[in-house]
């Protein structure tokens, strides 16, 4: 985790909070960011089998109910991508992206390809909608076409 530099550096860290469940790959991304930039956060596990989204409080941080989201004092962001670029501007220690604008460009492409189009895609609800309407063999070529759509992108 992060060294200690200073105690006002290290209280303004220890007020991230991350609403996360461990198999999201949306709250991977954004716990693999937070252990790069060295910071320490408070894990809130919220279990989407169990429907720990739908609670009152969790609701009221993200309407939506999903996860992940960050909570900064009185700042909620309840979008991986979004969190990422508020971690990235905020903390400037161990960049995450480079500073050369085109190999930017093609670090924000892929992760819109991951996120805007195969994410979504793989979503457990939408995953259950078409596990209702077709057979499970049919359901695990679907997945495969679009993971494999996004790899190939």
């Amino acid at each position: 985790m992060a060294e200690n530099t200073g105690d006002s550096k290290l209280q303004e860290q220890q007020k991230l909070k991350l609403y996360s469940y461990w198999r999201s790959s949306c709250s991977w991304r954004v716990r693999i960011a937070l252990n790069l930039k060295g910071l320490k956060y408070e894990y809130k596990a919220v279990n989407l089998l169990k429907g720990d989204q739908f609670s009152s409080d969790f609701s009221k941080l993200n309407p939506l109910n999903y996860v992940p989201v960050l909570v900064h004092e009185d700042i909620v962001i309840a979008d991986s991508f979004a969190i990422l670029m508020y971690l990235e501007e905020k903390y400037h220690q161990h960049p995450l992206l480079p500073q050369d604008l085109h190999k930017r460009a093609i670090n924000f492409q892929a992760a819109n390809i991951v996120s805007s189009s195969m994410q979504p895609l793989q979503n457990m609800y939408v995953l259950k909608y078409i596990e209702e309407k077709i057979s499970p063999d049919e359901k695990f070529a679907w997945v495969q076409h679009h993971i494999g759509k996004g790899f190939a992108g």
